[in-house]
């Protein structure tokens, strides 16, 4: 197994994580854990996506962290909610 492969099977596993728990009711979508799941896996699919120069998959994954990052910030900066 290559490096790329290697990095994008373990992105698209946290990714695969997070929906399950949150499909199963583990955690809710606004759980520090599922945004940073969203986070690691969105960035590591999209590197490996790079990696092999597979542009469509770098372009969804990159918006997927940075959605998951607009959530953390958005959690983090409105305590309580």
């Amino acid at each position: 197994m290559n490096f790329s492969t290697m990095i994008g099977s373990f992105g698209v596993a946290l990714l695969l994580i997070a929906f399950f728990l949150n499909l199963f009711k583990f955690i809710k979508e606004d759980n520090h854990t599922y945004i940073f799941l969203n986070i690691l896996g969105a960035a590591l699919s999209g590197y490996a996506s790079f990696l092999i120069n597979y542009l469509p998959f770098v372009l969804l994954e990159s918006i997927w962290c940075m959605v998951a990052l607009a959530a953390l910030a958005k959690k983090i900066l409105v305590r309580g909610k």
